[in-house]
């Protein structure tokens, strides 16, 4: 009996592992959480790392939404964050001035970038509040839209006195990181093996209250 005890630690601990994929708070069924932020405090960045300057761009303009049932991520996630392409600044003038140009992201002609979220392909349990993910999503940027995996933390956060400080309502906060290379969405300038990278890291860090 005590030499199958192992065994049945074992089997417990993979069971609960399957399981343990979800919130483990009250249920309240399937909720929707916008990221707009009157205040502005969700960001997206990009990080490019070239032969002759490393480049980070940033933009608090940042719209969205996701829904989920708290009991079943995987399977009922959904969702789709935008971004103002004319917004995202890098720290110089000249520069983003370039940036928004026909070469490059074209602002003009396609003012947002977008991610919307096709399925999970992995959901991790870190705490009872706090989920660590894999989305494969469809990233559209200059008008061409390419799946990419992104690997994020979400953290639900039930409505307290602490939480009304940011927003009303129960919130949800998400990290996000993922990787794209600018010639999949056809910018191809001169300058990117020497100015520009070609691969682009990217980071939202955002926060959302549940819609009422």
């Amino acid at each position: 009996m005590f030499k199958a005890l192992p065994t049945i630690v074992l089997f417990i601990c993979v069971t609960t592992n399957i399981n343990a994929q979800s919130f483990n708070i009250p249920s309240k069924g399937n909720q929707v959480f916008d990221f707009k932020d009157t205040q502005e405090r969700n960001q997206a960045t990009f990080y490019s790392e070239a032969r002759f300057e490393n480049i980070t761009g940033l933009t608090n303009n940042v719209w969205g939404k996701v829904s989920f049932d708290l009991k079943d991520i995987k399977s009922t996630i959904k969702g789709v964050v935008s971004i103002s392409t004319s917004s995202i600044k890098t720290g110089i003038e000249k520069r983003d001035e370039h940036l928004r140009g026909v070469s490059w992201i074209n602002s003009e002609k396609y003012p947002n970038i977008t991610f919307k979220i096709k399925e999970v392909t992995r959901v991790d349990q870190i705490e009872d509040n706090l989920l660590k993910i894999v989305l494969l999503g469809e990233f559209t940027l200059r008008g061409k839209t390419n799946l990419v995996y992104a690997n994020a933390t979400m953290k639900y956060l039930v409505e307290s006195e602490t939480t009304k400080q940011r927003m009303p309502g129960d919130l949800i906060s998400v990290v996000a990181n993922f990787d794209i290379k600018l010639s999949d969405f056809g910018i191809t300038n001169s300058m990117i093996p020497n100015r520009v990278s070609d691969k682009i890291q990217i980071t939202a860090n955002l926060v959302g209250a549940e819609s009422k």
